[in-house]
């Protein structure tokens, strides 16, 4: 499944069309995870059948498409199946203090990621109907009641080389510098590759996006480090418009705000476009890699390091890793981060060290490396030590769309992919600063 993404040109009653629309799919929703709350034994094909009985009772809720009604409906089901999943395997839930009366109330825990109301919905899915795209593949149509009529699709991808039937998904999503239309295809992304016969061990950092154990280090750019002065300065330009009780805000209110959030949008998509060129170039370079298995939802907690480590990206690199080694057929293994910045990688002794402690220097045997490069080279150890028995294979399993071009999440948010032509020339840039 790959996903392909344009930005939508229309006038100004279809956009709020769309908004229309969006708000619509946010109603059937929060209808669905309310009647899964007020009925026990709800399942997912009970939800499907609820959409009919909103159509029938609300008019709004009827102009829309029958099957995007249903892809609402699918959302709300994927909130209540992840809690039942989170509740299976004991994953333990976040503490939260509720405002008591008296000190002597105490307090309590949320319950495992129970299924909340949706406030802010971004997007609009449909399936296999309620569209028609036109024959040159430059426009589409939305043939429901919600008066979206035809949107023309700019973008450098060309649909025309896959046939309609191929298309399984389509999403309508507002971000904060226009509107989109996302197009989910099923199609076979393997690309055939010559062997380099060649394996690294990557270790990923703060002071350097990774160092690998060939000694190759590669810089962190700190995206949101260096447009953190002009973010704030938005900020304050949006909170000194924000008028307290006002409803509805002024309209320089909301431009501050979609100033604002523009900025941040950018930031976003350097980070992922940049974590996307180093992930092909290591790809490219090797057969095998190696990275740790880290747990960056726990790491972030950290309330020194959060901020940087939300920077740096080490998420979204490891997803791009796995999707090109997916794509490439290349091993890409994750292994336990235990020990790999404290074991000597020559002789195997432990040296323990804090983190501002940036060289390792071995008492036993005498190495001297950089701390980073040390642990890659550990990291290159474990998976090889490990290959065939308890690894993480991505050559296993099924592609997730999710990484394929755009990452197609329940929320709207996507893994942004720039065209083709300027990917290549981001890509070459990357190969040579990796190799060099």
């Amino acid at each position: 499944m790959i996903i392909y993404e344009f930005k939508v040109k229309a006038k100004e009653f279809q956009y709020r069309a769309i908004d229309e629309a969006i708000r619509t799919s946010q109603f059937i929703q929060n209808k669905c995870l309310r009647y899964w709350m007020d009925n026990k034994g709800v399942s997912k094909y009970d939800l499907n059948k609820h959409c009919a009985v909103l159509a029938k009772e609300f008019a709004f809720v009827n102009e829309l498409n029958s099957m995007a009604r249903q892809s609402a409906a699918e959302r709300a089901w994927n909130a209540i199946s992840r809690f039942y999943d989170n509740c299976k395997k004991h994953i333990p839930a976040k503490k939260a203090v509720r405002p008591r009366d008296d000190d002597s109330r105490k307090g309590t825990r949320t319950k495992r990621g129970y299924p909340k109301f949706k406030k802010y919905c971004r997007s609009l899915e449909y399936k296999t109907s309620g569209w028609k795209i036109s024959e040159k593949r430059k426009a589409i149509t939305f043939k429901d009641k919600k008066g979206i009529g035809k949107l023309k699709l700019k973008g450098t991808y060309d649909l025309n080389y896959y046939q309609l039937d191929q298309i399984k998904r389509v999403r309508l999503i507002k971000r904060a510098d226009g509107y989109y239309c996302q197009f989910a295809i099923k199609a076979n992304v393997k690309v055939e590759t010559e062997p380099t016969g060649k394996a690294v061990g990557l270790d990923v950092g703060i002071k350097y996006f990774l160092a690998d154990s060939n000694g190759n280090t590669v810089e962190n750019p700190m995206f949101y480090r260096q447009s953190e002065k002009k973010l704030n300065r938005a900020n304050r330009q949006k909170s000194k418009k924000y008028k307290k009780g006002a409803k509805p805000q002024s309209k320089n209110y909301h431009k501050a705000r979609c100033r604002y959030a523009k900025k941040h949008l950018r930031v976003s998509r350097q980070r992922k476009e940049y974590c996307q060129g180093v992930a092909y170039s290591v790809i490219q370079s090797n057969d095998l890699i190696a990275y740790e298995d880290l747990n960056v939802k726990g790491m972030v907690k950290n309330r020194h390091l959060s901020k940087s480590i939300s920077d740096v990206g080490w998420s979204t690199f490891r997803q791009w890793l796995e999707h090109f080694g997916r794509k490439y057929g290349k091993l890409t293994i994750a292994v336990s981060p235990q020990n790999t910045s404290q074991n000597c990688s020559n002789c195997g002794g432990k040296v323990k060290k804090s983190l501002s402690t940036r060289t390792h220097i071995c008492p036993h045997c005498g190495y001297v490396e950089d701390r980073d490069i040390n642990a890659a080279k550990n990291i290159l150890k474990k998976a090889l030590s490990t290959l065939g028995h308890r690894e993480t294979n991505t050559l296993a399993g099924d592609l997730p769309s999710g990484l394929v071009g755009f990452g197609l999440s329940s929320d709207g948010e996507s893994m942004n992919q720039e065209s083709p032509s300027r990917r290549a020339r981001g890509v070459s840039k990357m190969y040579k600063m990796y190799k060099h």
